[in-house]
Formats: structure tokens, sequence, C-alpha cells
């Protein structure tokens, strides 16, 4: 009797066909769009086998793509043996509703949407990413609903006895139902949740600590660089989506200034609006940020266009109107020619390499300047008896000298609006300074 042979339990990859239509109208090539679409897919487990596209003025109503690319679909699904489409644009329920029974059980059709949603649930952590991934899903799944009652919503028209009772509507306005209720009670569960960052948030400005946040293209090395910059031990891998839930750090400079750092979630070219308006809180610590790093892969061709869809998302959360310094990262990837080129086009941006740790210092630097900009130097003489004023100007201040005196501790420093405000009973004269100054 032979070994016996184990099963193999690996999951099988499905097998992936991406379908794109190139309406002319878009920053992004249809060939890079599909490109990214491909890379969402095999984040997501899947093996793409062949991709196709369409050039249309506009998608057909009924299926999207063209009849004539209807059937060659079909033909490939069958001699690829391909276990999922995906459309690289949304899909109306209709649409997908004929796409599926033009291609037949048990293929499924999908779109970008439904792949992001299905990465964002396998990738949230914390339980409002959790929450938040789960409202976007189902506020997607609602109106495509019928699709999936339709053999029994067909015996309503054969009429006659219980007809006014059809099987399939009733489950139909029953699953409605169930899904409404959940949604209710996950925007209440968020809403508790979203007060809870809130007064946490006020708890960060009301002390008066400078808040840096972290944004930009999804895989751009933003958990990398915060990594890097902190000292921390988040998450970090090259695939799309690796990190969703939003972390904070702390980061002291070297002037002795102390500063909060924020990893935000990753933004992508056709973010589905579910998503940005279910991710509202999340996104509400870039909002509330003294500076954004706007973080990009400058080994990437496409990175204007990255970062062009980023500032159009920053647009829609109201954050536009906060500085920003532009980060370009992963330039260990570059050539030194091709450095010197970005750094010509972009003076004002700060090359870095996380992996490496090229330009960090030159990164810290800048935000030093950035956090310090609107400081105005003033001599405060502070009482021993305020141990924690004193410490607010070690870790909020930038100290230019010190001297320990009998009634307290004699400091010039540059401080802020708000720690001027908070010093101004403890502000000395003009002698005094000049004094201290000796």
């Amino acid at each position: 009797m032979g070994r016996f042979k184990p099963f193999e339990t690996a999951p099988v990859p499905e097998r992936a066909i991406l379908v794109g239509v190139d309406l002319g109208s878009s920053r992004w090539s249809c060939d890079d769009s599909l490109a990214e679409l491909g890379r969402l897919a095999e984040t997501d487990g899947a093996v793409v086998v062949l991709t196709m596209k369409q050039r249309l003025d506009s998608p057909v109503p009924k299926t999207f793509i063209g009849k004539g690319k209807v059937e060659e679909l079909v033909s490939y699904v069958r001699n690829l043996d391909a276990d999922i489409v995906i459309f690289d644009d949304e899909l109306t329920p209709s649409q997908q509703s004929n796409l599926e029974r033009a291609v037949g059980e048990p293929v499924k059709i999908i779109d970008r949407t439904a792949l992001i949603l299905d990465i964002f649930g396998e990738h949230a952590k914390t339980k409002e990413g959790r929450l938040q991934v789960q409202l976007a899903q189902l506020q997607y799944v609602l109106p495509r609903l019928r699709g999936m009652w339709s053999h029994l919503v067909g015996e309503q028209t054969r009429g006659g006895i219980g007809s006014r009772f059809g099987q399939g509507e009733s489950q139909l306005e029953v699953d409605r139902r169930l899904i409404r209720d959940r949604i209710s009670t996950l925007r209440k569960e968020l809403t508790v949740l979203e007060k809870r960052r809130g007064v946490q948030s006020k708890a960060r400005w009301d002390s008066g600590v400078y808040r840096v946040s972290l944004v930009g293209y999804t895989n751009a090395g933003k958990s990398s660089l915060l990594n890097r910059l902190t000292g921390a031990d988040v998450y970090a891998r090259d695939e799309l989506f690796a990190t969703l839930d939003p972390t904070t750090r702390s980061l002291v400079l070297e002037e002795g200034r102390k500063l909060t750092l924020t990893d935000t979630v990753g933004f992508i070219q056709k973010l589905p609006t579910t998503l940005v308006e279910s991710f509202k809180s999340t996104l509400a610590e870039a909002r509330a940020a003294d500076l954004l790093l706007l973080v990009v892969d400058a080994s990437d061709q496409r990175w204007r266009d990255q970062m062009a869809a980023v500032v159009e998302i920053l647009r829609d959360i109201d954050s536009d109107g906060i500085k920003r310094v532009l980060v370009l990262n992963k330039i260990d990837l570059l050539t030194q020619e091709q450095r010197l080129t970005l750094k010509t086009e972009n003076p004002d941006a700060v090359l870095v390499s996380a992996e490496d740790g090229i330009g960090i210092n030159n990164l810290l630097y800048r935000i030093g300047k950035e956090a310090s900009e609107g400081d105005e130097t003033i001599t405060a003489m502070i009482p021993y008896s305020k141990g924690l004023l004193l410490k607010m100007c070690h870790e909020r201040c930038q100290v230019i000298r010190e001297r320990y005196v009998d009634e307290g501790l004699l400091a010039t420093l540059k401080a802020s609006e708000r720690m001027r405000a908070t010093l101004e009973p403890y502000r000395v004269n003009d002698e005094l300074e000049s004094n201290a100054a000796q």
C-alpha cells in the first residue's frame, strides 16, 4: 500500500479577469488604472489571468461594456476557467445583474468598489475600523439585494392565490429592513466612538502639543516613515492598504519640542464615496492637524497623479487649507541623477528614504521649522512650584537659554501663541531680559 498523500489545505487563489473602459476623461490612463486594479486584486489574494479594455464615449447602460465585448468576456471566462471578473469602475446594480446572467454561475462579477471594501474588511483591526468598513459594505450591498432573490421574486408574476404575498419580495423586504437596522446601529456606535476620538483630539489641542499627520497614497511608505521617525513598530508591508487604522506616536525634536505624529489611512484614486463617508471620523485626525506631511512614492512614475488624487480627497474632507510639506519617499530606488532632477523640479519638497534613513534629519529639521513658525522669543520667570508649567516649556517651546535663580527658572524661549498666553503672567521686563542674556 502506497504512502498516504496529504490533502492540500492552502487556499487556491481565485483566477481573475480585469475589465476597464477608457472614457478618455480621467487623469489616469486606462492602462495605469488597470495596473493598479491588478495590484488590488493581488492584495486580495487573486491571480490575474487576463486584462480586457474597451474604448467608449460613455458606458453602455445595460452591461457597462458593449454587447460584442460581453460575448468576448464570456468566451474568456470559459476558456481561462476564471472565477471572478473585476470591473475597474463602479457598476450599477442592474449592470452587475445583467453581466452575472450573461457570464453564468458560479463566476462572480464585482467592481473596484467591492474589491476595495473586501480588502478593507480584511485589514481593519480596531473596533472603529471594523465598524466603518461594515457600514460602507452594507451601504454598498443594500441597493444590490434584489438580484439575490430574483428566482423568488419571479414567482409573483405567475399570479393566482398568494401572489400578493410573493415569497421573494417578502424576503427581500425582510433583508432590507435588517440591513437598514444594522446601518442605523453602526452609525450610532460610530457616533459614540467619534465623540470619544473628539475628546482625545481636544485634549491634544488643549495641551498645546503640535500635531503632524502623515497623509498620502496607499503604499507610499507612511507607516515605514512613522516607524523611522518615532522608533515605533507599526505594521508596514509592500502592499496596498497594509494598514487602515490611525496610529499616533510622540516625537521629540532635537531642540526638545514634543509633538505628535499620526499615520492615517492611505488614499487611492476612485476611492468609494461610501468609504470616505464612513472613515470621516478617522480622517478627522488629518483635519485636526497643524501640519500635513504629504508622502508620495517618488519611485512610482505616476506619483504626481497619485498626489493629485490625495489633494482631491483632502479637499473633500475640508483639509486642503492646512499647511503641507511634500515628502518624496523611497529615493533609495532612484539614481543620483533622478534625485537631483526631483529636487530641482520640487525645491520645497523633502527627499527621504524611510527604508534607509536617507534625508530623515532634513525632514526633522523641516518639521521643526514649520512647528516654530509664528513663535516669538520671550523671557519668563517660572516659579519652582509650577512644575507642570516647567515641563510644558521644555516640551512645547524651544529653550534658548535658562538660568536657575532664587525665584525660579529664568528662561528665554521661543513660544507659540498659545504658550505665550499661558506664560503671560510670568513674563519679565526688559531689564531682567537683558540680565538673562549676560
